[in-house]
């Protein structure tokens, strides 16, 4: 008889940053239906410490090994690596989680390569409260959509929007604005800040139609996003203060979403849209 492990849907994650930490974590202290099969980092060293001080170590693999060896592989890597990491595993009709969601504009072939092969690409909803509720709006007809995204300085520095343009955030002492356009126009220079702005828009009126403010604030201490959502069936208006995880770019809450969406793929009541 085959026990309850062999039964688990095999995860492999690509990335073991502050999120891909947290949720090998998770899986290894046990989400029902997965089990963490293999891992692919940038710094095998770096990540040895934190691998092998886990109850069931993972196998360490090149990135474009992990489809080989898991049914659900998570992105968790610089968006930089996302192609890499997903054309192999949609290519073997496997489930892939994106947290580069903005990376996913830059290569919208994906998903006609998911459909091809009979593979799903699932997007977390992340830091992004009323998620569900947009895309339900997105049923009827969605007139307008606005947000405003504000970081403290730090979650911005590096990002290629400002490198190009030569502006220095860190020492500034009020609210900046940065950025306002389209949602499409913001990916690229912001591509490790706007995933919680791309999932909204690619939930309701599409990346064009999105209009996004982006502010770097050296007053606030947490990733702010202020979301109102017009349509012919509700107003919704949304504020998110997302506590920051090790890296100021990203918010504790996104690792989270990645393992409440882990058991319910694994679990039998699914809760939301």
């Amino acid at each position: 008889m085959r026990n309850q492990q062999d039964k688990s849907m095999k995860v492999a994650i690509a990335g073991m940053g502050a999120i891909g930490r947290k949720i090998a974590k998770a899986l290894d202290d046990g989400i029902p239906g997965m089990a963490l099969e293999a891992v692919a980092v940038g710094n095998p060293q770096k990540a040895s410490e934190f691998l092998t001080g886990l109850k069931r170590p993972p196998r360490v693999l090149a990135l474009n090994a992990l489809a080989q060896h898991a049914d659900i592989v998570i992105e968790s890597a610089p968006a930089a690596f996302l192609r890499e990491l997903a054309e192999p595993v949609l290519q073997a009709g496997k489930d892939l989680v994106i947290l580069s969601v903005g990376a996913l504009l830059l290569n919208e072939d994906l998903i006609e390569l998911a459909k091809a092969h009979g593979a799903k690409i699932h997007i977390p909803t992340g830091a992004l409260i009323g998620l569900d509720a947009i895309i339900a709006a997105a049923e009827g007809e969605i007139h307008s959509v606005t947000m405003k995204s504000s970081k403290p300085p730090l979650g911005f520095h590096g990002a290629p929007f400002l490198v190009q343009r030569g502006i220095e955030v860190l020492g500034i002492k009020e609210p900046m604005q940065l950025y306002a356009g389209s949602a499409r126009e913001a990916a690229t220079g912001f591509p490790a800040n706007l995933n919680v702005a791309i999932a909204a828009s690619l939930a309701g009126v599409g990346v064009d139609r999105t209009k996004l403010e982006i502010w770097a604030d050296p007053t606030i201490t947490r990733n702010t996003h202020e979301l109102v959502v017009e349509s012919d069936a509700a107003r919704l208006s949304m504020k998110i203060e997302n506590i920051p995880s090790e890296n100021p770019k990203t918010g504790r809450i996104t690792a989270q979403s990645v393992i409440a969406l882990l058991r319910k793929m694994g679990g039998h009541l699914a809760i939301g849209t």
